[in-house]
């Protein structure tokens, strides 16, 4: 049995539509276009009704050919010409509007998904990959985009075809039509037998795709790693391994089709040269006349012509299908932290006081560790606190919890006495500012990565944020300046450097609360003494956290909390936590006995 991928190993843990019906997924994303739905399947019958209004024009011609006047002729051939025209422009009317509307349809549901995926909280990319994600708002809508925009209107316009050949059929002559009556069981069975099994092999080549994709991701996301641990073979060997896989699982899923389209073909025209060689007889015995048989013929083959194509873009489809649950579940996932129905609003101004009320917390993929455990801290408005403790303390958990990107197990995060939970989280987060441990550069300029901050933030205030930040001059000395582009993650700067473009986009937040998770760590002796002068002037008027292994940068704080398997194990100032011995004292001696810093 073929190994599964490991988004398809857990579908057992996710309710799915196991048919087409799937699609009704769609509905909600098509609902806004349904004028231009409707005048596109009005151009799809007028060309499924002039297709099926031929068959009439070619018997009347076969049947007087040789009994009608030269003007006469004249005229059903002009008539041919115009139902020519007719099907010339409703097909192309119809291609032009359900193309219109897969567009459509796929831009709505590209921005529905990824407005859904960026509000999700960090909880939800513990269990799923990014690239995961990027795959089915890219490969999963483009087979979307091709069934709206191609295989539904060819299907509806099949089904017409199918229904109103099958009609006239009747008419043309009940024997040889209950004749082919009998060969459509024949051919539905496999449809429906080979049509499940396609299904469940489209959504397992999917599944492999979006690892295969999200393998990738993640190995050129962190290609300087990769290379400095020549780790090149392995990671090519990883990605040809899934992608191999996923190559198998499509052969699966084009060996299956066109099992099934050969067994449809065979067994459709079987029946049409059956149903030819009776119609035959009948007229060689006075039965039926040839313009009769030529039309009967027509509608046959338009009829099989229908139903062969209808078994081709079932598989479609179905891939259609597996590609909408995959974004429906991105649609409806569930995330833990959510805003409420009726938020509280802050007061105005924020004063920046910040509790933490016997707060406990585990992380979703760690359930039985405790990251907090049952911390309680009031930081006034203004203060500024250090968090201090060894690596796994619960120092950066303190930062996410404050702007909320985990709810606590048990008890509450309040800014000024509201909880959390009872705001909006855009509310309460455009007050708070923050430069993290590891500074996200985005592929932009130097200006616009500051200006991320306060987008509505003018050039001067940009200059002046980055001159406080001391990145100014390392700015000025790119090759264009502040609009110098900075490359995918920042990759045209240092470390060091990346650190104060984010710091430069705090200042400029001005944020009445400040959050540094390590936010000096990178950086020079020269450049964290400047930036120092001017985050401890920054601090002055707002409530500022910061989280440091270094001892020196905290020294000035208000206060010092010292954390330890996140527990509050200390506070107070640097003097007096060395006095009192513990593991604060612990520290310092490492750090600041000489030749140990």
């Amino acid at each position: 049995m073929a190994r599964q991928p490991k988004s398809a190993q857990s579908e057992q843990d996710r309710e799915k539509s196991r048919n087409i019906g799937a699609l009704r997924g769609l509905g909600p994303f098509v609902r806004p276009y349904r004028v231009l739905a409707f005048f596109a399947f009005c151009a799809l019958t007028l060309t499924a009704s002039v297709s099926l209004m031929l068959p009439v024009a070619v018997r009347r011609v076969v049947d007087n050919f040789g009994t009608e006047s030269d003007a006469l002729l004249d005229k059903y051939f002009l008539a041919a010409l115009g139902f020519a025209a007719l099907l010339a422009v409703g097909t192309a009317l119809r291609y032009l509007l359900v193309t219109r509307l897969g567009e459509l349809v796929v831009t709505d549901i590209r921005k529905a998904v990824f407005g859904r995926v960026i509000g999700m909280s960090p909880a939800f990319y513990e269990t799923i990959m990014t690239g995961e994600v990027l795959s089915r708002i890219t490969t999963d809508t483009t087979v979307i985009q091709s069934v709206i925009g191609s295989s539904v209107s060819i299907a509806l316009r099949n089904m017409m075809l199918f229904l109103g050949g099958l009609v006239l059929m009747l008419f043309t002559s009940t024997k040889l039509t209950l004749m082919v009556l009998l060969v459509v069981p024949m051919v539905i069975v496999p449809i429906l037998v080979l049509g499940r099994r396609l299904r469940k092999l489209s959504r397992e080549n999917q599944d492999w795709i979006a690892e295969s994709s999200g393998n990738a991701s993640e190995a050129l996301l962190s290609v300087q790693t990769v290379q400095a641990f020549t780790h090149e073979a392995q990671s090519r060997s990883s990605f040809d391994r899934v992608t191999n896989l996923s190559l198998e699982a499509a052969m699966r899923r084009i060996n299956t089709r066109a099992l099934l389209t050969m067994i449809v073909i065979f067994l459709i025209f079987t029946g049409v040269v059956i149903v030819l060689w009776m119609g035959a007889r009948d007229v060689r015995a006075g039965g039926m006349s040839v313009g009769v048989l030529v039309q009967f013929v027509i509608y046959s083959v338009m009829v099989a012509g229908a139903v062969g194509a209808l078994s081709e873009i079932w598989s479609e489809l179905q891939r259609a299908a597996g590609a909408t649950e995959r974004l429906v579940e991105l649609l409806f996932a569930n995330d833990t932290v959510h805003d409420p129905e009726t938020p509280v609003a802050l007061p105005s101004p924020v004063r920046g006081e910040i509790s933490f009320e016997n707060v406990s917390f585990q992380y979703p993929s760690r359930p039985n560790v405790s990251a907090l455990d049952a911390v309680d801290l009031t930081i006034a408005p203004g203060e500024t606190v250090a968090f201090v403790g060894p690596s796994g303390a619960g120092k950066t958990t303190i930062i996410q919890m404050i702007q909320r990107f985990y709810d606590p197990n048990e008890g509450r995060v309040a800014l000024d006495g509201i909880a959390l939970t009872d705001m909006d989280r855009d509310a309460f987060r455009q007050h708070m500012a923050l430069v993290p441990q590891d500074p996200v550069i985005f592929a932009n300029s130097a200006r616009e990565n500051i200006r991320f901050g306060r987008p509505e933030a003018t050039d001067a205030e940009v200059e002046a944020a980055a001159k406080a930040a001391a990145a100014h001059e390392f700015i000025t000395a790119l090759p264009e300046g502040y609009d110098s582009q900075l490359g995918e993650r920042g990759v045209m700067i240092s470390g060091g450097q990346k650190q104060r473009i984010a710091i430069a986009r705090a200042i400029l937040r001005d944020a009445p609360v400040l959050l540094l998770d390590e936010a000096t760590s990178a950086l020079d002796a020269e450049s964290e003494r400047l930036v120092q002068a001017a985050v401890d002037e920054l601090a002055q008027s707002r409530t500022t956290l910061i989280v440091a292994h270094r001892l020196a940068t905290v020294k000035k704080a208000d206060r010092i909390v010292v954390m330890d398997a996140g527990r509050i194990v200390a506070q107070g100032r640097h003097d007096d936590l060395v006095a009192q011995g513990g593991l604060y004292a612990k520290l310092a001696r490492l750090q600041f006995t000489s030749g140990a810093a």
